[in-house]
């Protein structure tokens, strides 16, 4: 097992100062950024508050350098451990109505052992993926069944069979066994997130007479889930006009889900199979500064939207991208989320050796979701940041295995368990009241405050328009029609 370290504040202006030297932007930055690191808030042997604290951080300086740019003004950013912790647990605080969120996970999804007495961790939030599921196993949508058809597998074969089918299906290794890996091992010589231009375009400057860093940004935000919402939601509260698009043909995500990580985003849907419809949305690319999508690798490009072909409908566009477990290795096109990745990288392996219980035991948060979705907005706005100086297009790439690499490396917490898992009424301090399409929330605000540009707080979310998609059009934009 690896070395535990106990918790040190050095730790996390260690991990900012990784992150943002990845960035190209001005050192001194840093002297500007005031980070308040107190005792740990979620139980765990990760430093999860480390990672936390300086994943936001870096967005919030990333942020105050563009609002330094455009106006010769400097800021300070100051961000406390707590509401950082607090943040990476967004969408578990989000209160709608004065409700909790329901149970997040589907009969079919979680952990299950093998014949061979080895964890495999499904994940069937989606229907075809619980169908899919269902198919290879022969068995009825029961927990009961899908646990007993499993003792006719090993978690090796159980895995690849999945794998072969597009299901997202992984069994759980120890550290030593994910390390031996060919995906590790192509992990390992990747950054933490990568920045590359992919296209020239002359040197393009952010609008004037802004009121937030992000003033004038238009951002296309085509992700789902936890990670890829949060880099929108963050560039929405420093001040970008983020439209998110979806489909009426996919299965849609949980409602606390939607309205956690839609905060300060308008919503549309596009069928891109739909010749109108893709009209419209090369349309909106080609007067749009951001592009995010986190779909299945390859999904996006084979419908003729790469980040080449980006570059070339939108010289100077940054086109940003999520995957489960990077551009390289045997992996590269596998499908993944959060727990997935924990499972299969020796996370959730580590997490419960050092509980002392002989069974997988996840991280009390999303934590490679919610980093990866700030690795993200960082991205971006180090994207912005070059083309105004020096101008082209470019790509980021990020990936949630890396981060929860990443976050591996950052050390291990002696007695990390005895911090006290904080409730959401133990967080009031934090949570602001929305009034949304999806009623009356309750929400964790931005940890990342800035002196002279601070966060809007009531950023309400506006869900995806069912019943009319011809209405969803956003005339906001100046748009030609096709």
């Amino acid at each position: 097992m690896s070395t535990i370290k106990s918790a040190n504040p050095k730790a996390t202006h260690g991990a900012l100062s990784q992150i943002w030297k990845l960035t190209g932007l001005p050192e001194e930055a840093l002297a500007h950024v005031h980070q308040q690191i107190g005792p740990p808030t979620l139980p765990t042997s990760y430093r999860i508050a480390e990672a936390a604290t300086a994943t936001i951080a870096a967005t919030g300086l990333a942020a105050s350098e563009l609002w330094r740019l455009r106006t010769g003004e400097k800021q300070t950013v100051t961000i406390s451990s707590r509401h950082a912790e607090a943040e990476f647990l967004s969408e578990h605080h989000l209160q709608i109505a004065g409700q909790p969120p329901p149970e997040l996970w589907g009969p079919v999804s979680g952990l299950f052992q093998c014949s061979d007495h080895r964890w495999i961790r499904i994940h069937a939030n989606y229907p075809h993926h619980e169908a899919g599921v269902l198919k290879v196993l022969g068995c009825k949508r029961d927990r009961a069944a899908v646990t007993a058809a499993l003792q006719s597998w090993t978690a090796q074969d159980f895995e690849d069979a999945c794998g072969e089918r597009g299901l997202v299906v992984f069994m759980m290794r120890s550290l030593k066994e994910w390390a031996a890996h060919d995906q590790a091992k192509a992990l390992a010589s990747l950054p933490l997130f990568d920045i590359e231009q992919i296209g020239d375009a002359p040197p393009e400057p952010l609008p004037p007479n802004p009121t937030q860093p992000l003033s004038g940004v238009r951002v296309l935000d085509l992700t789902r889930v936890i990670a890829g919402p949060v880099c929108g939601r963050t560039l929405a509260a420093h001040g970008a006009d983020v439209l998110r698009v979806s489909s009426s043909r996919l299965a849609p995500d949980r409602p606390f889900l939607e309205a956690d990580g839609g905060r300060g985003k308008r919503s549309a849907f596009f069928d891109i199979k739909d010749p109108v419809d893709r009209a419209h949305l090369e349309a909106l690319i080609k007067n749009a500064d951001v592009f995010t999508q986190g779909y299945r690798p390859g999904a996006i490009s084979s419908a003729g939207f790469s980040p080449e072909r980006l570059a070339e409908m939108r010289p100077g566009i940054i086109a940003v991208s999520l995957s489960a477990w990077g551009h390289e290795g045997p992996w590269a096109h596998r499908r993944g989320f959060d727990s997935l990745v924990q499972t299969a990288t020796g996370i959730n392996w580590s997490e419960g050796q050092a509980a002392g219980i002989d069974r997988p035991k996840p991280l009390p948060c999303q934590a490679l979701d919610h980093g990866s979705g700030y690795l993200m907005a960082l991205g971006a706005m180090v994207g912005l940041y070059k083309r105004a100086t020096e101008g082209g297009s470019w790509r980021v790439r990020v990936a949630l295995a890396r981060t929860g690499h990443w976050l591996s490396g950052l050390g291990r917490i002696e007695n990390g368990f005895t911090a006290p898992a904080v409730t959401t009424e133990e967080l009031a301090d934090l949570m602001v009241s929305i009034p949304s399409d999806y009623g009356q929330l309750t929400a964790v605000t931005h940890a990342a405050k800035l002196s002279r540009t601070p966060v809007k707080l009531g950023m309400a979310p506006h869900s995806y328009p069912h019943d009319d998609p011809a209405a969803a059009k956003p005339t906001e934009w100046p748009i030609q029609t096709p």
